[in-house]
Order: structure tokens, then sequence, then C-alpha cells
């Protein structure tokens, strides 16, 4: 299995994987797809997470593995993988909100932060504006530099 780039073709698989895991899609199409990393199992979507904004500052989402692949390390693979991405696209500061997974981010290096203190370009997504309720862990990690 390789963490490979999603393309508009990967929708339908995305949204299902998105859709089981109770992660919002109504911000995302096709479209939007060009940062985002997918994971296949043969000709199976087991796995996806995306980065939104691009800058200084990014928002990590939609990051979604397969039931039967949870607590095997894939996400922290898939959040390595967006981190690398985030970081060859400029960003410094990779952002994320979670109702659930608090914890488990927690684990990967992220931090609580207040909302109040986000950049205007994640303030202006979505999923940060609305999508996700107020209530939402918005943590923060700060991406080191790397040759």
């Amino acid at each position: 299995m390789q963490i490979v780039p999603a393309s508009p073709a990967d929708w339908a698989d995305i949204k299902r994987l998105l859709d089981g895991s109770a992660l919002s899609t109504d911000d995302l199409s096709p479209d939007l797809l060009e940062n985002f990393l997918v994971l296949r199992e043969g000709q199976i979507l087991v796995a996806v997470v995306g980065i939104e904004g691009i800058g200084p500052a990014a928002l990590l989402r939609s990051l979604a593995v397969s039931e039967h692949l949870r607590g095997d390390g894939m996400g922290r693979h898939m959040v390595a993988a967006a981190e690398v991405l985030a970081r060859r696209r400029g960003v410094v500061s990779l952002y994320l909100l979670t109702t659930t997974a608090a914890d488990y981010f927690s684990k990967l290096g992220y931090r609580n932060t207040p909302r109040e203190t986000a950049p205007a370009g994640i303030r202006d997504t979505p999923q940060f504006s609305g999508l996700c309720p107020a209530s939402s862990s918005f943590m923060v990690k700060p991406l080191e530099v790397k040759p």
C-alpha cells in the first residue's frame, strides 16, 4: 500500500469513506482534491486526508481510515504524509478542528489553541466558520522546516 495524491476520479470513494466516518463532505467536490492524499488496499480506498489553504497556515482535514485498519498506525502515516505535503506547499503552521480526536492528535504533536488566534485564512474556511461546531477542539502544530 502506498499513499498517493488524490484525483477527481477518487471522489466517490473519498465521499463514501468520509460519510462512513461521520465527517462532513458538504464543502468538498472533486475539483478540491488537489491537496488530498489517499491510500488504497488493492482497488479499495481505505484512507484519506487533506490539507486546505496553502501558505503559512493550512487546515488538516478529512482524516479517515477504514474501520478494519484503525489502530494499525495508518492514521498516523496519513497525517505524516499530509504534513510533508504541507511543508512542500510552504505551510509552517498546520491547524485542525476535531470533535472526537483531540487526544489522538495531541499524541501527534498538535496542541489546543484558542479559536480567536486562528489566522484569517483558517477562519475563512467552511470547516472553521460553520461546518465544525464551536465546541470543536481547535489545534495547531508548527511544522519544522526540513531541508
